[in-house]
């Protein structure tokens, strides 16, 4: 199969008219109207939201919010275009489009910023699994852990390099190791266990899963096009995700050097990793205040993360917004994620409650 780089040009729609565009703008304000509405009904601090991303964004030099928005979409940007490339190789340039995976990945991003346990993903995989034809749930997962080698492993070295130069960090997010070993261990060996016991009686479904998978992640075989096409973007991306905390931390007047960046960078993985709140809200500060500690005060550090999450998050949901309409047009972009989102919490919500059975069946034995 052919894994030549399709030009996106090719895959652009005819431009719209100006009404088309007009009335796409006034469906949108129209949006941003309700949601606000909603928000308000349902108690939800919208309106303080929006004030401080206001305060946000004019405490900061316009220099500074450009560059930080430029490296932001050059993240997305390139991330999304490792997973159009993983995808293409395995599905085919005829069903696999580079707008409709940009617009699938930013999305994911975006939701990930507004939703807890990075259910964005989620969305994302069943938004994949409903545009490209032929895709398996199994070889989409295959496609993910491809996509994730590259970040997986410089993850572990920003984390080796955070543990050995900030005291306490691995006793703040793991102390709970060295507080109950033996409950580790218990949870370790016995989920282990259960994951082979599974293996077997599942043994020609997941034979079958396997054949799918490996259609999905097939591209990690083929060297040459693994570099070119999801390697290299991802590093493009990491070093983009680098320039951005950069960025911001100039913005504070926090001084910026390799020190100070990766152990930013250490603990904005490992709190991500760890938390469960949208974007790691709240922990990410945290883990800023400990990494930035004798660098700056404590109240700048927070204010430096709260930027940046801040102007993140809002960029990355107008980027989306963008994405979706201009990919499905604004109704198919609105259903698809409607729908993926609908699915992606059925399929949460059946994982908890196959967890409560499963501790529920080990109290009455």
């Amino acid at each position: 199969m052919s894994a030549a780089h399709a030009d996106p040009a090719t895959d652009e729609h005819p431009p719209s008219g100006w009404h088309e565009r007009l009335r796409r703008a006034a469906v949108i304000v129209l949006l941003v109207v309700l949601l606000g509405a909603a928000a308000s009904l349902f108690g939800w601090e919208l309106g303080s939201w929006f004030e401080k991303l206001w305060d946000t964004i004019t405490k900061i030099s316009l220099g500074y919010l450009v560059a930080g928005i430029v490296l932001i979409t050059i993240q997305t940007t390139t991330t999304a275009y490792a997973w159009y490339s993983i995808l293409r190789f395995a599905y085919g340039r005829v069903s696999v489009r580079w707008i409709q995976v940009y617009a699938c990945y930013a999305t994911a991003v975006a939701l990930n910023y507004v939703l807890p346990a990075n259910l964005g993903t989620l969305v994302m995989l069943l938004m994949f699994l409903a545009t490209i034809a032929g895709a398996t749930f199994a070889g989409l997962i295959a496609g993910y852990v491809v996509q994730k080698v590259f970040y997986t492993a410089i993850g572990v070295a920003t984390w080796l390099y955070l543990f050995a130069t900030i005291g306490g960090s691995f006793s703040q997010q793991f102390g709970f190791i060295e507080e109950h070993p033996v409950s580790v261990i218990i949870i370790v060996v016995g989920g282990a266990a259960l994951i082979v016991l599974v293996a077997r009686i599942l043994k020609k479904q997941i034979h079958k899963w396997w054949q799918q998978a490996k259609e999905g992640g097939e591209i990690i075989v083929h060297p040459r096009l693994y570099l070119v096409g999801v390697l290299t973007p991802e590093v493009v991306s990491w070093i983009a995700m680098l320039g951005t905390i950069a960025v911001f931390l100039a913005a504070y007047n926090i001084p910026v050097d390799f020190h100070t960046v990766m152990r930013v960078v250490g603990g904005n993985s490992i709190a991500n990793m760890t938390s469960v709140t949208p974007g790691g809200a709240g922990v990410v500060q945290g883990f800023n205040t400990l990494s930035l500690k004798g660098i700056t005060s404590a109240t700048n550090a927070t204010a430096y993360s709260v930027a940046q999450q801040l102007v993140s998050t809002a960029w990355s949901i107008v980027l989306a917004l963008i994405l979706l309409i201009r990919a499905f047009g604004w109704s198919g972009g609105r259903e698809l994620v409607e729908q993926s989102y609908a699915e992606a919490r059925e399929k949460r919500a059946e994982q908890l409650a196959e967890r409560r059975a499963r501790k529920a069946g080990e109290g009455s034995a």
